[in-house]
């Protein structure tokens, strides 16, 4: 086994999803969170970029052909210092959303005080929205 005599700094730089429609996937996540499109510098191609904060980024990546399955388990979270007035976004824009354990237009709170919904995109992909700011 080979030991690093180096310090190794990771953070996070980006989701990438496989989406059936970009342009409706743009749509819905500019809608919820209002992510300004940025530029794809890595490729000529139909993937379009949001940015979500601290230079990380949200990658839409066409694949129209694809099946999707994924469940709750697999999921990305955002945190936001308000999330009565996400949730309340969210019913304004008719997003349906749930508890962990999926009773609708419920928030759950955490072991550690963290409340959390649960909604999907238009690909069934699933995204919680913390107060773990």
């Amino acid at each position: 086994m080979s030991k690093l005599n180096l310090v190794l700094d990771f953070k996070f730089n980006h989701i990438a999803l496989s989406v059936k429609d970009v342009t409706n996937s743009i749509a819905f996540y500019q809608s919820i969170f209002q992510f300004p499109e940025i530029e794809n510098t890595a490729s000529s191609s139909n993937t379009r970029w949001l940015e979500i904060g601290e230079g990380r980024q949200l990658h839409i990546i066409p694949r129209p052909e694809a099946i999707i399955k994924t469940n709750k388990a697999v999921h990305f979270a955002l945190s936001t210092s308000d999330l009565d007035v996400f949730i309340q976004h969210l019913n304004d824009l008719n997003i349906e959303y749930s508890d962990w354990r999926g009773t609708p237009t419920k928030d759950y709170i955490r072991k550690d005080g963290i409340a959390q919904v649960y909604f999907q995109d238009p690909d069934g992909y699933w995204i919680e929205v913390n107060n773990a700011i």
